[in-house]
């Protein structure tokens, strides 16, 4: 029994080692591709467009049209 014991525990940590390696191998390359990424970002910077005429949306603090819109939303459930 001690030696089946031993097989399962040698097992088991050969098991964990291995997946703890991988998702420290994994967090390593992610940090890497992120550094590459940032730095290609600023080497070719991503233009966006800009539609002519648009307008930005105002923001409303209006609480009866913020309560209008949730009674709207409540009724539109059922």
């Amino acid at each position: 029994m001690n030696e089946l014991l031993m097989e399962g525990l040698s097992a088991m940590l050969i098991g964990m080692g291995t997946v703890l390696s991988f998702l420290c191998l994994m967090i390593l390359a992610m940090n890497v591709m992120s550094r590459v990424v940032g730095k290609l970002n600023e080497i070719f910077p991503e233009v966006v467009p800009v539609a002519a005429g648009a307008k930005t949306k105002s923001v409303s603090s209006s609480d009866d049209e913020v309560a209008a819109a949730i009674v709207a939303a409540m009724f539109a459930r059922k």
